[in-house]
């Protein structure tokens, strides 16, 4: 048996001084004021285990720079110890299906990650649990193909549809994307070459593989999301083919249409600490003052998370507990992970010890399931 005292524990809609009791790697008691023995954790916020549903890190790691290949399994071990140093105790890791014409190197990452994930999992060496995460390229003429190697693992828990085409989704301005290629080094001719091949690809692929992916999905009963809407029109057809997640809305239309359907949304928790998108999309900090997200995601920085629920309550009209909702209640609920997200008896004690510096949250430590990690 654990205890910790002294803590202001954020439960689903209060936040209280109080002790935690922990059993067997759950959460076995919430006791109002300090108790005589068990840690003091010095009145720092005590948050569930933070969720992220979509992470790139991964890949990051596997590639730190465009032309340095980092070794698949130390890199998947430096992802995990950034997952936990960031409180994150359940991560999905996004790992993209498809290469997309100027990222050769994804069909790989993906093959390699995989397998990794498969032997690492179940050998207990990792900090966090992890769940995969299969973002599907409808115009990558590889995709059925890794799909079909990967749905029936069980470490899959959440699909995505994506089509990262120059004219659709967070590229619907080709001529902005092709800027920012540019300013990556690539020439005119490399550009117009790789576009002509996308064109081509979604033009080819991009239907069918559609309808694979929902056959696929539905056959196995997981989480479906779309990936960067902008249109209304969009949301439309994906509530009809049975969507019921919208990840990263590029557009306010796109948001307010999900939710208007009943397709959840998730934000992506850098657009929010950055103070709006990288790439000249919707503010997330405004989806969230509407209430269009209940999820927030790391995308391609883990320690995001954090940082974005306490921005959310400060100055994005958000209670602390509903703020960190949305990196903790709000991802196990699109997940279907019953047994966390919440503090609450019962449920694993997957627990993060937070501090505020000049406003800044600092992790000063993490628990999954009882047994410190970070």
């Amino acid at each position: 048996m654990s205890i910790f005292t002294n803590a202001m524990i954020v439960l689903d809609d209060d936040v209280i001084n109080g002790s935690l009791v922990i059993e067997n790697g759950r959460i076995a008691a919430i006791e109002p004021g300090r108790m005589s023995v068990g840690d003091d954790l010095g009145g720092d916020y005590l948050i569930p285990g933070i969720i992220d549903l979509h992470t790139d890190n991964l890949e990051r790691q596997v590639m730190p720079r465009s032309t340095a290949r980092w070794p698949s399994r130390s890199a998947l071990l430096a992802h995990d110890a950034q997952c936990a140093a960031a409180g994150i105790t359940t991560v999905f890791d996004a790992l993209a299906l498809g290469d997309i014409g100027f990222e050769k190197a994804r069909e790989s990452i993906f093959e390699s990650g995989f397998r990794d994930l498969q032997d690492f999992a179940p050998a207990g060496i990792l900090k966090a649990e992890h769940f995969l995460h299969l973002r599907c390229e409808l115009p990558a003429p590889e995709m059925p193909a890794l799909l079909r190697q990967a749905i029936d693992e069980s470490l899959v828990r959440l699909v995505s549809i994506m089509d990262h085409s120059p004219g659709h989704g967070q590229f619907a301005d080709a001529e902005r994307y092709r800027r920012q290629r540019a300013i990556e080094g690539f020439s005119d001719t490399e550009i117009d070459t790789v576009f002509a091949e996308l064109r081509a690809h979604h033009e080819t692929h991009a239907e069918a593989n559609r309808q694979i992916v929902l056959d696929l999905v539905r056959a196995r009963n997981l989480p479906l999301a779309s990936h960067d809407d902008r249109l209304a029109a969009e949301v439309a057809r994906n509530h009809a083919d049975g969507i019921t997640i919208s990840e990263f809305p590029v557009s306010m239309e796109a948001a307010r249409a999900a939710s208007s359907s009943g397709i959840r949304g998730i934000a992506g928790a850098p657009n929010i600490v950055r103070g709006g998108s990288h790439s000249g999309n919707v503010s997330a900090l405004d989806l969230v003052r509407e209430n269009l997200v209940c999820a927030l995601a790391s995308d391609y920085v883990p320690a995001s998370m954090l940082e974005a629920a306490f921005i959310c309550a400060s100055i994005g009209g958000l209670s602390l507990p509903a703020a960190v909702a949305l990196i903790s209640a709000g991802p196990a609920d699109l997940a279907k992970l019953a047994d966390r997200g919440r503090i609450a008896p019962g449920l694993r004690a997957d627990l993060v010890q937070v501090r505020l510096h000049e406003g800044l949250p600092v992790v000063r430590a993490v628990w999954r399931e009882g047994s410190r990690i970070a």
